[in-house]
């Protein structure tokens, strides 16, 4: 099974799981150069609920927030490795700059974004809080960041 999805593929999934009863965890990132950080967050992110939706964002978008020389990894290589990692089920690229868009369209039962963001400005937690949802964040046990790994790269082969 193909777990990378449309948004009105992953819209369908998401009526089917809630005649189920089952709840819907989201989260979104760029994922580049995925790290032990970015599994154990998924990893506690998908412990939250039943199914895991993943809002990843496409080069493009990345390019936006993190500037133009990232990323590092191609959406369809990055694509590729979550796909792969046992804690995403459904995957989902997104163009813009925040994930509001999905989220206002599939309503996750659960927001989940890391610790690094304060509750108020977490995209959507309006949507998710207004239908009854819960929005949390995860403390981060690594402190590994892709933005780390690229420096110590750099500092390592520089001379």
């Amino acid at each position: 099974m193909n777990p990378v999805k449309t948004l009105n593929e992953l819209k369908a999934i998401r009526e089917q799981l809630k005649s189920e009863n089952k709840k819907v965890v989201f989260t979104n990132g760029c994922f580049d150069l995925i790290h032990a950080g970015h599994v154990d967050y998924l990893s506690k992110a998908k412990e939250m609920g039943d199914v895991l939706f993943v809002g990843l964002n496409s080069d493009s978008s990345v390019k936006r927030i993190k500037g133009p020389k990232r990323p590092i990894l191609k959406e369809t290589e990055r694509k590729f490795i979550l796909s792969n990692l046992r804690p995403a089920d459904y995957i989902v690229i997104f163009d813009e700059d925040t994930p509001e868009k999905l989220i206002k369209e599939l309503v996750p039962d659960i927001l989940v974004k890391g610790a690094d963001w304060k509750l108020e400005d977490i995209v959507g937690k309006d949507v998710v809080l207004g239908n009854g949802g819960e929005v949390k964040t995860i403390e981060f046990v690594s402190d590994q960041s892709t933005t780390k790994i690229i420096e110590e790269i750099v500092k390592r082969y520089k001379d």
